[in-house]
């Protein structure tokens, strides 16, 4: 009972890997910028991809997703934070899960420059109001839902503490950050998760061209 509860929320907390809800760490001015802290400010359409896996736990287990890709936009003030769509898969688990999207698209996000560089971040992000479904092709089906604001960390592409190294983009890092279980959820459901992902964020150099190729970069 416990892996089909674990399984059912393995996709949704990925999902919430993005999200982050908090307090801005400084009053610090936003502007997003074309890839370093000189270029010219940036905003339109934004892509996130996970960077390795996402990690979720709970009080009864844990597991992990390897695909999610979401996208949205936001404004070079770091205002309008949007999320139009987003994607999961190879959830790992003991049968079939279907992730789906709830209510998108999820608005009024943000991101803060962080003049403190607390944790050695630079920006933190916010994706508020986001809502998703895990579905387990177990006894039926046992359906998941959670929602709901997290916390998230930004990173410059030249931070040296961004958590990918390897990864010369800007991006985005969740560590123990928590999704509560929503209504319309099985009672075997777990009350809160526990997620622990990466993902890299980059822009477009084309306006509404679909093609993310452009570095990203938050300054003061």
């Amino acid at each position: 009972m416990a892996q089909i509860r674990q399984t059912a929320i393995i996709g949704t907390a990925a999902l919430a890997v993005l999200a982050a809800g908090i307090t801005p760490a400084s009053a610090a001015t936003t502007t997003i910028r074309k890839g370093s802290g000189s270029a010219a400010a940036y905003s339109g359409n934004v892509q996130a991809a996970l960077l390795g896996t996402a990690t979720v736990s709970t009080s009864i287990g844990s597991g992990s997703c390897s695909q999610s890709t979401m996208t949205g936009s936001i404004n070079s003030n770091g205002t309008g934070l949007s999320i139009a769509s987003a994607s999961f898969g190879n959830c790992t688990g003991t049968a079939a899960t279907t992730i789906t999207p709830q209510n998108l698209p999820w608005t009024g996000g943000s991101v803060v420059y962080d003049s403190a560089h607390t944790g050695n971040r630079d920006a933190a992000v916010t994706i508020a109001n986001f809502k998703v479904k895990a579905v387990v092709d177990l006894f039926g089906g046992i359906t998941c839902v959670f929602g709901g604001s997290l916390t998230a960390n930004g990173y410059n592409p030249d931070n040296a503490n961004r958590p990918v190294t390897s990864n010369n983009q800007a991006q985005v890092g969740v560590n123990g950050a928590k999704v509560s279980k929503q209504s319309g959820s099985n009672l075997l459901c777990p009350s809160t998760a526990t997620v622990t992902a990466t993902y890299q964020l980059r822009g477009e150099t084309t306006a509404g061209s679909g093609t993310f190729n452009q570095a990203l970069y938050v300054t003061s």
